[in-house]
């Protein structure tokens, strides 16, 4: 077996996805900016990544993905750039169903890359990039521990398990593969003492990131070169 190369790759890895995470940062009612007076058990702020319909890498978007906890209640959203500059956002999608949310921005993002909608296999591995207790974009890597896993969080679950570093701020960012292809967004984190990273860590995978996205957001279809991978649109 090459260790060099599970060494190097992460480089290689957080190079591909870098562009394309974003924070998310709420505003809560009663509060004039983000950051202040989150509901209990939801952090000040959250992370998303760009997403375009033809699911092609480098592809400009509108569009940023995020899940729906991180932004239920809020009055407004703003996103903040890997190069500091914020904007305004408007939520169009939320499935509480599947906890994702879809937010439309004025300005265009590099879209992740998504190579398909299947699962990862046990035992590979991943790297995560999000938000990690507002910090700011943070990158780190394990692999996957388990698959269809359902924890009673939400309605509708088929997650991933990973033993990835994980932390408050970090859901709705991205988990790719070591070739930095989307596997999935960022959902919680499992613990019984407190709300940090304990190595049991849950993602949404692709085929229910998309069917969320489609369910609560058809317009996310309507263009012209969607991918086929797409089936729902």
């Amino acid at each position: 077996m090459n260790f060099s190369s599970y060494a190097e790759h992460g480089k290689h890895t957080y190079q591909k996805v870098k562009n394309s995470v974003v924070k998310v940062l709420p505003t809560w009612p009663g509060y004039q900016r983000p950051g202040y007076g989150a509901p209990p058990g939801v952090a000040p702020e959250g992370s998303g990544f760009f997403i375009s319909p033809t699911l092609m890498p480098d592809i400009g978007t509108h569009y940023v993905a995020t899940a729906a906890h991180v932004i239920n209640k809020a009055i407004s959203v703003k996103i903040e750039h890997r190069d500091g500059t914020r904007e305004e956002v408007e939520l169009v999608g939320f499935d509480i169903k599947r906890d994702i949310a879809i937010l439309k921005t004025n300005s265009e993002g590099l879209s992740v890359f998504v190579k398909d909608l299947a699962h990862p296999e046990i035992g590979s591995h991943v790297c995560a990039l999000g938000n990690p207790f507002g910090l700011g974009s943070s990158f780190s890597c394990g692999v996957v521990s388990g698959l269809n896993r359902k924890v009673g969080f939400q309605e509708i679950e088929e997650f991933i398990q990973t033993d990835v570093a994980i932390n408050p701020g970090m859901s709705g960012g991205a988990l790719v593969d070591e070739d930095g292809f989307l596997i999935g967004m960022i959902n919680s984190i499992f613990t019984k003492e407190a709300d940090i990273n304990a190595g049991v860590n849950f993602v949404t995978p692709n085929n229910q990131l998309f069917d969320g996205i489609i369910a609560s957001y058809p317009n996310f279809c309507s263009v012209e070169k969607v991918s086929k991978l797409l089936t729902k649109c």
